[in-house]
């Protein structure tokens, strides 16, 4: 087709959808040029604008690795995670729902645990934490077996993935529902901490004038067939961030009150201080069992002396 302006070129493309086979892919393939279309036109989109958007693009593959997901960071930074998770849990966004971000830190094949064990694999500083769950099914039935994932920052507010000082798998590991829907860990009280800034991410941020903390929470990914995969964070009842996390995640569902214990006996006998304990049960909804692509898959290496280090001339300071 010889395109005559800009209207006729927006249906040229949608009649190139037409031959595709998949109605699924079609749908969204048409949907998707009809919005990008629709936006450019909205915003009246100038070229300097569109190449510094394209660059934008480029850049986030440049700050991804594998031990960094910045796409994953900006989807969730635009409320684009947060949107899809509760479109499609909860009965599709009908009730409340464990459902949250799965988030740009999750590494696949953390070491298997028996319940009630320790994550915190090397020094870690902060308060014990006892965490329970308790997995359910829609009608309140325990459900058996399910594997879960666990992970969370340090009270550092850095990843294991993100942070070569701590040890391999640090405050990461995998459980087991017991007969009773019931897994446990120990690990310790974790903190809010910044999103990475150095990359396009951090750039929108800035450009909004947003700051780029989350509040403190713990993450789990549980998988069992027959029931829809969950991915789920536990927030901090008293984190001062609850009201403007930049990822847009916090529900009122998932809002978890850590009880402080003090003078009293610590469900490990080495625990002397005073420690936290905190509960939370997830329902499952029945549906596809499936896992996500890894956001990460290896940890960050550490710098060379030499990178870390400025450079000293020999000039007296």
């Amino acid at each position: 087709m010889i395109i005559e302006d800009e209207f006729q070129l927006t249906q040229a493309v949608l009649a190139e959808t037409e031959r595709t086979a998949d109605p699924r892919l079609k749908q969204i393939l048409q949907a998707l040029i009809r919005h990008l279309h629709g936006f450019a036109r909205e915003v009246r989109l100038t070229e300097k604008e569109f190449d510094q958007a394209i660059n934008l693009v480029t850049a986030l593959g440049h700050h991804t690795t594998d031990s960094h997901n910045e796409t994953r960071l900006i989807a969730g930074s635009l409320g684009l995670s947060a949107l899809v998770c509760l479109m499609n849990n909860g009965d599709h966004g009908k009730r409340q729902t464990s459902a949250n971000l799965l988030g740009p830190f999750w590494r696949a094949g953390a070491p298997r645990m028996k319940n009630g064990a320790s994550i915190v694999r090397s020094p870690t500083p902060g308060r014990p934490l006892f965490f329970t769950g308790r997995i359910v099914d829609l009608d309140g039935n325990p459900v058996a077996g399910a594997e879960i994932d666990v992970w969370h920052a340090s009270p550092a507010g850095l990843y294991e993935n993100q942070d070569p000082t701590q040890a391999e798998w640090n405050l990461r590991g995998r459980f087991t529902s017991d007969e009773h829907g019931l897994f446990a860990y120990r690990s310790v009280k974790p903190s809010g901490y910044p999103v990475p800034m150095d990359g396009p991410t951090g750039a929108l941020l800035t450009a909004q004038r947003r700051h780029p903390f989350r509040p403190a929470h713990l993450h789990s990914l549980i998988y069992k067939p027959g029931f829809k995969t969950m991915t789920s964070q536990i927030y901090s009842h008293d984190d001062p961030l609850l009201e403007t996390d930049a990822q847009f995640g916090v529900t009122r569902t998932l809002i978890g009150h850590y009880v402080l214990h003090e003078g009293e006996a610590a469900p490990d006998p080495d625990v002397k201080e005073p420690w936290y304990s905190l509960e939370h049960v997830f329902v499952l909804e029945p549906g596809e069992a499936w896992l996500p692509t890894p956001p990460v898959s290896a940890k960050k290496r550490a710098e060379p002396q030499a990178a870390r280090e400025p450079e000293r001339s020999g000039a007296p300071a």
